[in-house]
């Protein structure tokens, strides 16, 4: 198994253009080893194993509904061909602001997090970067298997724990509220300099949001935990791939 964080573009990188896609999957399968996109009214999401992804994903309560409402009002009158990049900017703005709860601030939170994100490294996904903010996580992989079942089994995993323990944490969320929003991010990696650009800002993310003064100085990333920290990762309670009844 190959540390979790280390440098250079593995095989699955590619050269074809980037695409901001996201939403959890409809439909069925389609043949052996082709693109997968499918789509739940919201943006195409292309799966395919080997393919690296640059994913984010955020808690349900980061940006409120008339805030997003908001913004697409706005771009309306922006052009179909920058809409996506300018949305994404703007969202990736107010996510750095700090907006809800920001549950994942708690260390404890951000630990159980992080360590979900390792957990399966070499066995489900090769793991190249992350980085758990306050209120959205940053994760740089390259899927061996269905993206959104990672996906889903990351926000399953940590959602659960973070209900069972929320009244220990302090933390203010009702029993059957959502944890996580139900969407996620994802761009395709398309050459070695998309790659390093990509990691390059997933390290600076908590820099840029003014957490910390070094990528290095901020524990719940891959700059800062340099691979894998001493007792993570290893096999917890439950499967993190198990879906459970939770509102993750």
């Amino acid at each position: 198994m190959s540390n979790p964080g280390s440098a250079g573009v593995p095989a699955g990188s590619c050269s074809t253009a980037d695409e901001d896609v996201g939403a959890p999957r409809d439909g069925g399968a389609p043949s052996s080893g082709a693109p997968r996109w499918y789509s739940r009214g919201y943006l195409p999401h292309l799966d395919t194993p080997g393919l690296l992804q640059f994913i984010t994903f955020r808690l349900a309560d980061s940006l409120p509904q008339e805030t997003l409402r908001a913004l697409e009002d706005e771009l309306r009158s922006v052009s179909v061909a920058v809409r996506e990049s300018a949305r994404r900017r703007k969202i990736e703005h107010w996510l750095d602001a700090g907006m809800g709860c920001c549950a994942l601030r708690h260390p404890e939170v951000a630990r159980y997090v992080q360590a979900s994100l390792l957990h399966f490294h070499g066995e489900r996904y090769q793991l190249h970067a992350w980085c758990v903010m306050p209120n959205h996580v940053h994760v740089l992989i390259e899927p061996l298997g269905d993206l959104a079942s990672i996906v889903q089994g990351w926000k399953s995993f940590t959602a659960r724990w973070v209900l069972r323990n929320r009244a220990r944490l302090g933390l203010d969320i009702r029993e059957g509220e959502r944890f996580w929003m139900r969407e996620y991010w994802d761009r395709y990696i398309r050459d070695e300099k998309h790659y390093l650009s990509s990691v390059n800002y997933i390290h600076q993310n908590p820099v840029a949001a003014g957490l910390c003064g070094a990528a290095e100085e901020w524990p719940w990333s891959s700059a800062g935990s340099a691979g894998v920290p001493a007792g993570m990762g290893s096999r917890a309670d439950e499967d993190v791939g198990a879906p459970g009844n939770v509102q993750c």
